[in-house]
C-alpha cells in the first residue's frame, strides 16, 4: 500500500536531483543614489516666497526662518513668515513663504534666522532687508558665530 507512494517519492526525488542546478544569478550593480531634497509643494496663487540656501548649518542642528516687520526701536511687531528646518552638513535650500496682501508699504521688513543645536543657540544670521512682497531669490545666506 505504502510501496507505490514511496517508489513515486524515490522516483521524483531522483528526477529533481539529475537536473542541472540553476545558474546563479549575477547581482545588480546599482549606483548610490543621493538622498535628494523633496521639491515644495507648488505655491498657491495667492503667495509669495523667498528662497535661496543656508550655508554652514551643521547635521542635526534647527535653522527657524523668520520675515519680520521692525519697527524704529528694532523690535518685531508682525510676523509674515516662518519656517523650521534640519540641517545637514550642506547648502541647506530654504523655501519661506509670505502673503503679499499682509506686506506693509511704510515699514522695515526683514529676514531673521538662528541655527540651534542641542537646545543652544550657535549660530545666527545678520537681518536681510526685503524691500518689497515679491517673489525673490536670496541667494546664498552665510550665518555667524552666536555671541
Amino acid at each position: 500500500m505504502f510501496r507505490p507512494f514511496v517508489l513515486f517519492c524515490a522516483v521524483g526525488l531522483l528526477a529533481a536531483c539529475a537536473s542541472e542546478a540553476p545558474a546563479p544569478v549575477a547581482p545588480v550593480a546599482t549606483k548610490p543614489v543621493a538622498a535628494a531634497v523633496p521639491a515644495p509643494a507648488p505655491l498657491p496663487a495667492n503667495l509669495r516666497e523667498l528662497t535661496g540656501n543656508l550655508v554652514n548649518v551643521p547635521a542635526g542642528a534647527s535653522v527657524e526662518m523668520a520675515l519680520l516687520v521692525i519697527d524704529e526701536r528694532d523690535r518685531p511687531q508682525q510676523l509674515l513668515g516662518n519656517i523650521t528646518l534640519q540641517g545637514t552638513g550642506n547648502l541647506l535650500p530654504f523655501h519661506l513663504p509670505f502673503n503679499p496682501d499682509s506686506f506693509p508699504t511704510d515699514a522695515r521688513v526683514e529676514l531673521h534666522a538662528r541655527v540651534t543645536q542641542s537646545a543652544q543657540l550657535i549660530l545666527r544670521l545678520s537681518p536681510v532687508r526685503i524691500t518689497s512682497p515679491t517673489t525673490q531669490l536670496v541667494g546664498n545666506l552665510r550665518f555667524d558665530a552666536a555671541p
